[in-house]
């Protein structure tokens, strides 16, 4: 009898220990960035938003099922408001995939038409196409007292780019065209390098003192405007450091392994991606910018 008893006290120790490690690992995958605003990063080294208001929920770049199904079971352990709306910032798939889930729980899918032209040609068997769009170059979403305000950059990176603000709040949900502490990404797919450089200028204009990023290598689960104003300064940096060497007549092909930006070195990816970077941009001031598209074509 007194065993049996030992053997049920030890399971309901695990039991609660399991418990309490699930509350912890929820408790770290979620930061509360403002009151019913939420970052959800699950440490795959993507991060989405949530907004939680009295008369629902607003997610943020579902990235794909998985992610979105861990967000969807991080939301319900804060309410069990309805999900109403999905946000996607842009056109690509690993931004945009996983809405499904989200669907199925009643929610809207939200896509700038930019956007959802291109999903529309390009089908993934994780994407859900929106099932609103918009145009122009801001709208609003007000739910339970709370305003996001849309606000379409234009070019820069990927297709209907959405810098997504909650006023009162003063956060900002900024997917791919900042990412903390990280030079640019590999070689800088689908950038258009000097568009990119204007539109953080115009974001650094926005009002908002807390940032959620989509990717992120700084310590700090938030970020801030300062770094918005450092990935413009690297581009800008990166560039002048291009433009001496070919005033100094340096070949071409000696340009990359000539670079060095020691204000970066700390950056992740700084030893194994500059090089990239550096070709990247350097094809952009030699060929002229790509890709480019004209600006009233969704404007």
């Amino acid at each position: 009898m007194l065993r049996r008893k030992n053997i049920l006290m030890l399971m309901a120790a695990i039991l609660s220990s399991l418990l309490l490690m699930k509350e912890a690992i929820a408790q770290e995958q979620v930061w509360e960035a403002a009151d019913g605003v939420y970052k959800y990063g699950p440490g795959h080294g993507f991060n989405s938003m949530f907004v939680v208001t009295n008369e629902g929920v607003v997610v943020f770049d579902s990235a794909n099922t998985q992610h979105s199904k861990g967000m969807l079971n991080a939301i319900r352990e804060i309410t069990d408001q309805p999900i109403r709306y999905v946000i996607q910032s842009h056109n690509h798939w690993d931004h945009a995939g996983g809405g499904q889930v989200f669907r199925d729980q009643g929610a809207s899918i939200l896509a700038h038409v930019e956007a959802y032209e291109w999903m529309k040609a390009n089908p993934h068997p994780d994407l859900a196409l929106a099932d609103e769009v918009w145009a122009g170059k801001q709208k609003n979403i007000v739910l339970g007292g709370k305003t996001i305000e849309l606000h379409y950059v234009g070019m820069s990176h990927g297709l209907g780019m959405t810098v997504s603000v909650l006023p009162q709040e003063k956060v900002a949900y900024i997917a791919d065209i900042v990412t903390p502490n990280r030079v640019m990404f590999t070689v800088v797919p689908d950038f258009n390098i000097n568009e990119w450089k204007k539109v953080l200028a115009n974001v650094e204009q926005m009002d908002f003192d807390t940032a959620i990023f989509s990717h992120s290598h700084a310590k700090e689960p938030l970020g801030t405007m300062k770094d918005v104003t450092l990935e413009r300064e690297y581009i800008e940096d990166l560039q002048a450091a291009i433009m001496a060497e070919f005033k100094k007549g340096t070949p071409f092909e000696a340009v990359p392994g000539k670079i060095k930006l020691d204000k970066y070195k700390d950056w992740a990816g700084y030893d194994e991606w500059l090089s990239m970077n550096v070709y990247r941009v350097m094809l952009d001031m030699w060929m002229g910018p790509y890709p480019w598209r004209p600006e009233q074509a969704y404007e």
